[in-house]
């Protein structure tokens, strides 16, 4: 099996299944105050620490979450819900995840003015336009760091200096769902005041995220109850699935990018080699993550083309997994201006460090037989 859809998921790591295990043997409810609850809440301790450890923060501005949906919407809605009363307007990209655009509709619909920012061919914001977007009565910023759909790695670093230039109440938030221990991130240096990110995106299982929020910063919680997790995100903690992520940000601490970067420009060299009418979409250099290449096969249907690689056990994407059961076009792909047969056969694939250059020559010659058997089919 060659799987290259990682973007969309991950294989759990046999060192995650391992703390798996142990964290079902140690049971026991982490606000119980005997032994086993004790040892629980070892374990998301543990977890916070080696989490803060990748984006350069603090464990006690670290909490636990259902996933990037759940850390996103806390943050976006939570957020601006709260501090409503210092102004009503808020920024984002048009390419985000679904999880960051479907609550600024809904906050649009409560009376916020929501500016949504174009992007340039190679899937990027300009950072003049951002600049220009900043108003005074702006509260709120939301801009994903690495695209799910092209891998394009959108400059955060930057993005606080220019806000506080314009406004001094906006904070930033970072979707770093795709990034999170892959590429370096440090919270405190670039000004994020909240964060989210994934388990099952870096090896770990589904059912666990995160939510960095810095000092400071008020939030209203989406669930209320127990108070758990300093009353920012109520109900027992999951500490399975918390223990996995703890281990998965274990291994991601050697996470070999330049390895992956590797396998990303042999596999783009090989197709753009032995398959004509192809177009790579994205940038291709440092503002590219080196893990996810999205290629269009003009002339044909995308899905036609992943339903034809499993018959080898190549497993691809034909954009974010979130939204492909729905009969739409990319709108990432849309937003850098792509046409609609471009769109219409992008195909996504996301590298992880399990693959080798082996599966990279097998996954072009596959492709490179299936474009061709398809195309003349089509003509």
């Amino acid at each position: 099996m060659i799987y290259l859809d990682n973007a969309s998921t991950t294989k759990p790591s046999e060192g995650v299944i391992m703390s798996v295990n142990d964290a079902m043997q140690n049971f026991g409810n982490p606000s119980s105050m005997h032994r086993l609850g004790i040892v629980a809440e070892g374990i998301i301790k543990k977890a916070k620490e080696n989490a803060a450890k990748l984006i350069g923060a603090a464990s006690d501005n670290i909490y636990f979450t259902s996933g990037g949906t759940e850390s996103n919407n806390t943050a976006i809605l939570g957020y601006c819900r709260a501090n409503m009363k210092k102004g009503r307007h808020i920024i984002t990209t048009m390419i985000e995840h679904p999880s960051v655009l479907t609550p600024f509709k809904m906050l649009e619909e409560e009376g916020f003015k929501v500016t949504y920012l174009a992007t340039n061919e190679y899937g990027l914001i300009e950072l003049e336009e951002f600049e220009n977007s900043i108003c005074d009565d702006t509260i709120f910023v939301s801009v994903m760091h690495v695209n799910n759909e092209t891998g394009a790695i959108q400059p955060v670093d930057r993005l606080k200096d220019i806000i506080k230039q314009k406004s001094s109440k906006a904070v930033l938030h970072v979707d770093a769902v795709q990034s999170f221990g892959k590429l370096k991130i440090n919270a405190k240096k670039w000004g994020i005041d909240m964060l989210s990110a994934s388990g099952h995106k870096i090896h770990g299982i589904k059912g666990c995220g995160m939510l960095y929020i810095a000092d400071g910063i008020h939030i209203n919680p989406l669930l209320n109850g127990g108070g758990q997790q300093k009353n920012m995100r109520s109900g027992t903690e999951n500490v399975i699935g918390i223990a996995a992520f703890s281990k998965a940000c274990e291994e991601m601490a050697e996470f070999d990018n330049e390895y992956i970067s590797g396998l990303r420009s042999y596999l783009c060299d090989k197709i753009s080699e032995n398959i004509d009418n192809i177009k790579i979409n994205g940038a291709q250099n440092e503002q590219q993550a080196g893990y996810i290449l999205n290629v269009s096969f003009l002339g044909i249907k995308a899905e036609i083309l992943l339903h034809s690689l499993e018959r080898y056990e190549i497993y691809v994407s034909t954009g974010s997994a979130c939204s492909t059961n729905k009969p739409m076009p990319s709108h990432v792909l849309t937003s850098m201006g792509c046409s609609r047969d471009e769109i219409n056969g992008a195909i996504r694939f996301s590298l992880s460090r399990e693959l080798t250059v082996e599966d990279m020559d097998k996954t072009a010659e596959a492709l490179k037989k299936e474009v061709e058997m398809i195309r003349k089919y089509v003509r």
